[in-house]
């Protein structure tokens, strides 16, 4: 009746093997739970960095940030060093079932039932974690012209080596050519790669015609 009930597709004969079972189920999810929660704290570390006065790349509104106790002008991503917490308590999730079953003799037994408080609450900080970032990014803003900043200036220096690559240069001989600009200061940079660069994973990589299309639309727009 109850296999009919839960919609199983046999009853399970071997009472042993159910017993044995317990537990292994609450292993794989939080398995699972682990490997999102370690994509939200790296996440959030990069937030938490790129935030940071020496990098600069991103903002979010005041009441996604807190004050400093010291210092006006900064701008603290509590939100962000919480959710990277909890992205990081939820990765020692399936160490700490199997550890709580990891000198259990064969039955079943009462520890099991601290399998619950284990993994119940980690869902729930899962979902407001997926929740919160959610809301978060729907707020964020990149600034402009980051790259014009000097500091990036040698970030091209690969954008240089191709182009001389292109034009017959062997990549060693362009390697060399390059370094010795930059080593003697009189390497220059072009920043304008966005309309013409084609190689996968790159800068300004644009894969089709139609984003080539819009992408100059999109140009167009701002300029005016």
């Amino acid at each position: 009746m109850t296999t009919e009930l839960l919609g199983f597709r046999t009853l399970c004969h071997n009472s042993v093997y159910a017993q044995m079972g317990r537990g292994k189920a609450e292993k794989v999810v939080a398995a699972a739970m682990g490997g999102l929660g370690g994509t939200l704290s790296r996440f959030c570390m990069d937030i938490c960095l790129y935030m940071s006065q020496n990098f600069g790349f991103i903002e979010f509104p005041a009441d996604w940030t807190t004050g400093s106790s010291i210092m006006p002008h900064k701008k603290n991503p509590d939100v962000f060093e919480l959710i990277r917490a909890k992205g990081n308590r939820l990765q020692a999730l399936p160490n700490e079932l199997t550890m709580l079953q990891t000198n259990l003799p064969s039955g079943y037994h009462r520890d099991m039932q601290l399998t619950k408080e284990i993994l119940f609450p980690a869902i729930q900080d899962l979902k407001s974690c997926l929740t919160i970032l959610t809301e978060a990014l729907k707020v964020i803003t990149v600034k402009d012209n980051i790259l014009k900043d000097e500091k990036y200036r040698y970030i091209f220096s690969v954008e240089a080596v191709n182009e001389l690559v292109k034009a017959g240069h062997s990549f060693r001989e362009a390697y060399v050519m390059v370094g010795n600009a930059i080593e003697t200061g009189v390497y220059t940079h072009n920043t304008n790669i966005a309309l013409n660069h084609t190689h996968e994973g790159s800068l300004g990589n644009l894969c089709t015609e139609e984003i080539r299309h819009e992408m100059n639309e999109l140009l167009n727009l701002r300029e005016k």
